[in-house]
């Protein structure tokens, strides 16, 4: 059911807390999708009935279009390009899903470097928090293709998996995936108990806190019985706490978005600066589906959705210092399963524009290296807080965690920074000026 809001911040709210599933919005229009019942249809509050624009029923017994990815077929996938691909591919299973599916993450770095720690900086992709959201597995699988096929013949390819760690994990969540192939293609939680929760409700970062998510099974935003219940959740979080990513993507659809932390109401982070700037640029890249033209929407949750909380953006920012950004794929016209024949090439194609530019941008202004000991020795348990030296900057204090291998990337807008460099009782404070190159030191404490 589509409709057209009068009062969009305040109706969509009201949506959310009363548990209706909103598929999708048109921002621009003020226009949402939602997904219903019969039952959720009588229920509608009264102000809301007048607003329905259109309603489509909907074959939820129908799978999609059988290009899209299985999980068996993610798992074949990622196995292939390991075989294919041995001198810059490797791959891992991060985890067991509920069902005790594995989730795989594909690791692409250069041949030098594939064998162990390399001190590169990480660059991580993410998709299908959500199951029912098939497109999003399919800009996973176009990122491994293109960087591994141009590998070696393409300088800048192969420039971005020489200088970089990628990573790429392309299905989240198998089980939910499997109840799409099998039973409920508008299904998007786990597979919990038969009602599921929604990983991307379920990180531990304001878990149930603002509204952003429900404590009823019933509901698609159902948050889970407790913060990191999940063992899909527990495996994203112990994989991206062992590679820190400087930057990551969250793939999900649909609306044409690209969103940033934090979820909940007027909440910001202390280095928007960075973090926005970024997000507005990637969105910038993005042309939206429709023959009118214009670019993605770039904002936080709150600004252009709804209040979020437990969401996997918040927690990589609070905890680890990632510059995470989620990109809604496609527009509500094609919703979460367009024809693969019509909408699967011209989706991956141009998201590839988005990618390419954070493996640009991790070279660009900032500051890199190692913090050591007197022996030589990298200290893994440091921390650094980043304090900028600009009177106008709208960047706060920001204390970054070392990579368990000692090395550290911090992504900067050019200008003048006090990096205060802690080990125990062991403090050093240096200045740094950043220009539009990165800066690489290293440090002995």
């Amino acid at each position: 059911m589509t409709l057209q809001l009068t009062d969009y911040h305040r109706q969509l709210a009201e949506l959310v807390g009363r548990g209706f599933d909103i598929a999708g919005v048109d921002f621009d229009a003020k226009r949402v999708d939602i997904v219903i019942n019969e039952d959720g249809f009588r229920n509608l509050p009264a102000g809301l009935m007048t607003a329905m624009e259109s309603y489509r029923e909907i074959d939820t017994e129908a799978a999609p279009d059988a290009q899209y990815q299985t999980p068996a077929e993610v798992e074949a996938f990622v196995k292939k390009a390991a075989q294919d691909f041995p001198a810059i591919v490797k791959i891992e299973s991060i985890g067991k899903s509920l069902e005790n599916r594995d989730i795989w993450a594909v690791r692409i770095t250069g041949p030098a470097a594939l064998a162990g720690a390399t001190g590169k900086p990480v660059v991580f992709f993410n998709a299908m928090h959500h199951a029912r959201e098939v497109m999003t597995t399919e800009v996973a699988f176009d990122t491994i293709d293109w960087l591994t096929k141009n590998y070696g013949t393409d300088d800048r390819v192969t420039d971005w998996v020489n200088r970089n760690e990628i990573w790429i994990v392309p299905m989240l969540n198998p089980d939910g995936s499997n109840k799409v192939w099998t039973s409920n293609n508008m299904w998007r939680k786990n597979a919990r108990g038969g009602y599921g929760v929604d990983i991307n409700r379920n990180y531990p970062y304001k878990w149930g806190q603002c509204n952003g998510s429900s404590g009823s099974t019933f509901s698609d935003i159902y948050r889970g019985e407790a913060a990191a219940s999940e063992p899909e959740t527990r495996a994203m979080m112990a994989f991206v706490g062992r590679i820190k990513p400087v930057f990551s993507i969250s793939y999900h659809s649909y609306s044409e978005l690209v969103l940033y932390p934090y979820g909940c109401d007027g909440q910001r982070t202390p280095t928007r600066d960075v973090v926005e700037g970024t997000g507005k640029t990637i969105a910038n890249l993005l042309p939206k589906d429709g023959a009118a033209g214009g670019k993605y929407k770039p904002g936080t949750p709150w600004e252009i959705l709804y209040a979020v909380d437990g969401g996997d953006i918040d927690w990589m920012y609070s905890e680890h210092g990632v510059l995470p950004y989620v990109i809604e794929l496609n527009s509500t016209n094609e919703g979460f399963q367009p024809r693969y024949a019509t909408w699967r090439d011209r989706t991956v194609e141009k998201t590839r524009a988005a990618w390419q530019y954070l493996l640009d941008r991790v070279e660009a202004s900032g500051i890199r290296g190692t913090i050591r000991n007197a022996r030589g020795e990298n200290l893994v348990a440091s921390t650094i807080t980043v304090k900028s030296m600009g009177a106008d900057s709208a960047v706060d204090d920001q204390v970054y965690k070392v990579k368990p291998d000692g090395t550290f990337h911090i992504v900067l807008l050019p200008g003048m920074y006090k990096l205060t460099f802690k080990f125990g009782d062991k403090i050093s404070e240096e200045e740094f000026v950043v220009g539009a190159e990165r800066v690489d030191t290293d440090v002995v404490l």
